[in-house]
């Protein structure tokens, strides 16, 4: 905190497919257990592993020929990761190249046992999935071992009701079940509380644009220990932060 310059912690040697680039990473989360970081590198199809140790100048590739989007890690160290041209979640073993299909995996569609582009994703502590899929404008909840998931955000079509969703990208899912998810094309971050069949917003939701309280197309959302919500505004080319009730 209070650092003006960023350090490159993985890549930074321009674009491309050595094992020291990246070609659009699109997600990274910290390996805590071998001081690592996972990233999705999204056009080289692939997902690598970069020790956080000093000294390291390459990663080494986990999972390849993925079109990899979001990634999540459970409590048991099993990956997640969304794959948006087979149009489903897998979770991994680390060191396993193959996964189990998790979400999905019924090729695209709106059944509840399909879905269309699904991003970002979630796992809570009793393993259950939680999936952007983005194309069909809902977020969906996949129970552990479930052939199909339930719908739990959106779902009535595109739109900006506050039953719809438009483009929904990045999520988080509190321990009540509660429901806080990037509506992009809407330009607004929404909260669905467990079982509700409409959300409220809680920032944004004002047009695109360049306010404080505004955003075009925001994809990603984090919140700190404090409960302060981090969303990245990606047209806007900032990152925000707010203090939510």
């Amino acid at each position: 905190m209070g650092d003006k310059n960023g350090q490159v912690v993985a890549g930074g040697n321009g674009r491309g497919n050595r094992l020291d680039q990246f070609s659009w990473p699109t997600n990274v989360l910290i390996d805590k257990e071998t001081d690592s970081l996972i990233i999705c590198d999204w056009l080289n199809q692939r997902v690598v592993r970069w020790s956080r140790r000093s000294g390291t100048t390459q990663g080494e590739i986990l999972i390849d020929n993925i079109d990899c989007r979001g990634l999540a890690m459970d409590d048991q160290r099993y990956l997640y990761i969304s794959d948006v041209e087979k149009h489903e979640v897998r979770r991994y073993q680390i060191g396993d190249k193959n996964g189990t299909v998790v979400a999905g995996g019924n090729g695209y569609g709106d059944d509840l046992n399909q879905l269309n582009k699904p991003t970002y994703i979630f796992v809570d502590q009793q393993e259950i999935v939680y999936v952007s899929d983005k194309n069909n404008h809902r977020v969906m909840k996949w129970n552990k071992d479930a052939k199909e998931g339930i719908v739990v955000a959106g779902g009535q079509g595109k739109g900006n009701a506050l039953t719809q969703l438009s483009n929904p990208r990045g999520l988080f899912v509190d321990t009540l079940g509660t429901i806080y998810a990037i509506d992009s094309w809407n330009h607004r971050v929404m909260r669905w509380p467990k079982g509700a069949k409409q959300g409220t917003v809680i920032v944004g939701g004002n047009g695109p644009g360049q306010g404080a309280n505004q955003f075009n197309c925001p994809r990603g959302l984090s919140f700190d220990r404090d409960g302060n919500l981090y969303v990245v505004d990606y047209n806007n080319h900032r990152v925000q932060r707010f203090s939510i009730e």
